[in-house]
């Protein structure tokens, strides 16, 4: 693969959904999600509680009865044979499973030790990275821990470069929809790991840093984006709002052999 298309040569480097994930896999020592809205903060709320978190990629864009029916298929028996419980779809939650995507419902509900939660952007991330390759999940909420931990851990340099991947959401037609929370996400990732001399950045990486450091008003944005919108009009304000309670933890969510974030 040509240099140009894993930005070597830098330290910090930034790309957008699964596919860029891929991409940069292969060039990188550490993979760090960024999908705001909602499973990376989903993640950290539930790592919070200390619940042990499986990413599963659920299919995004058009599906067909069968193939979202699979995927449903396969996910419970993942959560089988993983001895985990299945969260389920932010509308569909019932009191037996109270667990879901929206960090709201995750605060809320009992305590469970393992819990596999479907994503069709920020899981398919998790997933992309092969063995030997860590695994990251940042969000707004844990910015100034994840950069520590990286920088501590040496990562974020030529010789163990960081991939900081925004999820971004899906159009109707599958295609990827660049989303503004996941920009300042990665953006304000990339600042905390400048500041703590991480480098060099990719230009993809410093753009993304001077899009969050030139934005005020970081929670009122990420509630007035097109995805902040989306879910107010669904009913999930409360999302939002955990989703911009900036640096509130200090754990740090960090993929295992087996599979599952835990607090790395």
């Amino acid at each position: 693969m040509g240099g140009w298309e894993v930005q070597s040569g830098s330290g910090v480097r930034f790309e957008w959904g699964p596919a860029g994930a891929s991409r940069l896999t292969s060039a990188t020592a550490c993979l760090v999600a960024v999908d705001v809205l909602s499973f990376t903060t989903a993640v950290s709320v539930a790592v919070d509680r200390g619940i042990r978190v499986l990413p599963f990629r659920w299919p995004g864009g058009p599906v067909s009865e069968a193939e979202r029916s699979g995927a449903a298929q396969a996910a419970t028996a993942y959560a089988r044979k993983s001895g985990a419980r299945l969260a389920s779809h932010r509308h569909t939650v019932t009191p037996e499973t109270p667990w879901s995507l929206s960090p709201a419902h995750l605060r809320a509900a009992p305590f469970v030790a393992r819990l596999v939660l479907p994503s069709p952007n920020g899981a398919a991330i998790a997933t992309a990275a092969p063995p030997g390759v860590r695994v990251v999940a940042a969000c707004l909420r844990n910015i100034t821990a994840v950069g520590t931990w990286l920088t501590s851990h040496d990562y974020g340099t030529p010789e163990h470069p960081v991939a900081v991947i925004a999820a971004g959401e899906l159009w109707p037609d599958g295609s990827l929809r660049p989303a503004l929370e996941d920009l300042l996400g990665a953006g304000a990732l990339v600042s905390a790991l400048c500041s703590q001399g991480a480098g060099p950045l990719s230009p993809e990486a410093a753009a993304a840093k001077a899009s969050y450091e030139g934005t005020a008003g970081l929670a009122h944005t990420v509630a007035t984006s097109a995805s902040g919108r989306q879910l107010a009009a669904m009913g999930f304000v409360e999302d939002v709002a955990i989703a911009t309670e900036e640096d509130a933890s200090a754990l740090v969510p960090v993929r295992d052999g087996d599979g599952s974030f835990v607090s790395g």
